[in-house]
């Protein structure tokens, strides 16, 4: 099965002076195995901020190299519900995160992060975590 790599995750490996290394060693695994894809939201917050055009070209690069989910209107539908799903259970939660359960759900995908915010999405959504 793929794996939805979250923003959390990556800024763990890639942004950090001193990256967590159990993670690193996952991510590293999935990746050998051809397991981790991308969606243009988690691009986009990564390569926001990033003010060193060389720096930015190169995560740019490294990003590219993983499979792309295409989102349709289908993905924001059903981000718009879980979120409805969720608030009707007094759980809030951001745009992106549920864009990315949405996108997790429909293409049968599981969600790597390290945002606790997702065990409560979890509750009462149909994801999966790793």
């Amino acid at each position: 099965m793929k794996v939805l790599v979250d923003t959390c995750v990556w800024s763990a490996v890639l942004r950090h002076k001193s990256p967590d290394l159990k993670i690193t060693d996952k991510i590293t695994e999935l990746i050998k195995e051809g397991k981790v894809v991308m969606i243009g939201p988690i691009r986009q917050e990564l390569l926001s901020g990033i003010s060193d055009i060389s720096q930015f070209n190169r995560l740019k690069d490294i990003f590219s190299a993983f499979e792309d989910i295409p989102l349709e209107s289908r993905h924001f539908i059903k981000a718009a519900e879980f979120s409805n799903i969720c608030r009707k259970k007094g759980i809030q939660g951001s745009t992106i995160d549920f864009l990315i359960c949405a996108a997790a759900n429909i293409e049968n995908l599981i969600i790597f992060t390290t945002d606790r915010d997702f065990e409560y999405y979890k509750k009462h959504l149909p994801v999966k975590l790793l």
